[in-house]
């Protein structure tokens, strides 16, 4: 890749990581896997360079690689496991087949303990607990600050399916956290009526 096309990706795609990351945060769920679907991420933008339109809607576009990335991976995971299950079965309780020197650090992440201590955890435990499409709409609209139409191009849906995506997950949050918001003083308690 010559120097100018170098200079035009880090101009335009790497100011984008942050926003990436936190994507990508939210659709693993995870700071590794996040972090390892950020750098394929920008790895297959980088090699992709060409294909990119200097000037367009760089943040969508490495959101879209991202997004497709994830559910490749995510579809081979699931493989995965049904090729684990069905050669290695497991008992009920029994430490998994798979990566047993890692067993007993399973579970633990310093990093995302301390992002989890900066934001608000019951507000992304919330967000996390929406099913996936609802999920990826409130991310990229409320979060992300993107539009309709990036949106819809991204998950490949019509701008009318993302506006109801959006009021459902919406409606969602604003009932588990309503509780939550009553409790830490963001709204008077006051009778509620559910519809």
């Amino acid at each position: 890749m010559d120097a100018d096309k170098r200079a035009s990706f880090e101009r335009e795609a790497l100011p984008h990581m942050d926003a990436v990351y936190r994507f990508a945060l939210r659709l693993t769920g995870s700071a590794d896997q996040a972090q390892d679907l950020v750098q394929d991420t920008f790895l297959r933008a980088f090699r992709s360079w060409d294909q990119y339109t200097p000037g367009t809607q760089c943040k969508s576009w490495l959101f879209t690689i991202c997004r497709n990335l994830y559910l490749r991976q995510r579809e081979r995971g699931q493989r995965h496991d049904e090729i684990v299950d069905e050669n290695a079965p497991r008992d009920q309780g029994s430490e998994s087949p798979v990566n047993p020197l890692w067993s007993a650090v399973e579970g633990t992440d310093p990093e995302g303990e301390f992002f989890a201590s900066i934001v608000d955890a019951e507000v992304l435990k919330a967000i996390d607990a929406l099913p996936e499409e609802y999920r990826t709409a409130v991310v990229l609209s409320d979060l992300e600050g993107m539009s309709y139409d990036e949106i819809a191009a991204l998950v490949d849906v019509p701008v009318g399916t993302v506006k109801s995506r959006l009021f459902r997950g919406r409606r969602r949050l604003q009932q588990a956290l309503y509780e939550y918001a009553v409790e830490t003083g963001v709204l008077g308690a006051s009778p509620r009526t559910d519809e």
